[in-house]
């Protein structure tokens, strides 16, 4: 779980200590890019998600009453520009049905599923592989990927994905095990060809 670093002082940001904006930029920066980047599929994007979220929080500072941690704070803000760019491109997607999708595949069973524990930890974690996990967690539906991307890629507690995303911790919950779910069928023909081709190379060797 991320946690703010002690150096970070909310009474000098709110003193207008511009060494300890910088600090907080230099400290969150990274993360909040990432998160941008995984939901996005552009670094472009993610720069200017990335720009209006330390914008935003210098204008809105002396809103922030710390009742959640600082970062949690920035990532609401990232995270609803990130939906906001979305919207732009998909005019279609609208916050209601952002807020509403759980509504929808309470009963959601995945067709196919592979057991990846014979797979070497070497090719989970190839470049081919996370070019097609990358591609996998864009085909997530918005909602989805964005509760994936903070609890699963970002690390963000179950409560702090709640807060950054205004749901309950059960939404939370069942929104992150659908996403899980989504990927592993996705991915599982994927996974699937390399445990049968990593089987076949090993009896040829036998």
């Amino acid at each position: 779980m991320y946690k703010d670093k002690p150096e970070i002082s909310l009474e000098a940001l709110l003193a207008g200590n511009q060494a300890e904006f910088s600090r907080m930029v230099n400290t969150f920066s990274g993360s909040i890019y990432r998160m941008a980047v995984y939901m996005l599929a552009d670094t472009a994007d993610a720069e200017d998600v990335l720009q209006n979220t330390f914008l935003k929080a210098f204008q809105h500072l002396k809103e922030f009453e710390g009742r959640s941690h600082l970062s949690t704070w920035l990532y609401r803000i990232a995270a609803n520009e990130a939906l906001m760019m979305i919207r732009k491109r998909r005019p279609e997607v609208s916050r209601v049905d952002l807020q509403n999708q759980d509504q929808d595949d309470h009963d959601y069973t995945p067709v196919q599923l592979t057991d990846w524990c014979c797979l070497p930890e070497q090719e989970l974690l190839s470049t081919e592989s996370r070019a097609v996990l990358d591609q996998a967690v864009q085909r997530l539906p918005e909602i989805l990927r964005i509760v994936f991307i903070l609890r699963d890629l970002q690390g963000l507690s179950i409560q702090q994905t709640s807060q950054v995303l205004n749901l309950t911790g059960s939404a939370v919950k069942t929104r992150l095990l659908r996403a899980r779910l989504r990927l592993r069928e996705d991915l599982s023909g994927y996974f699937g060809q390399q445990v049968t081709g990593k089987a076949e190379k090993g009896m040829k060797h036998d």
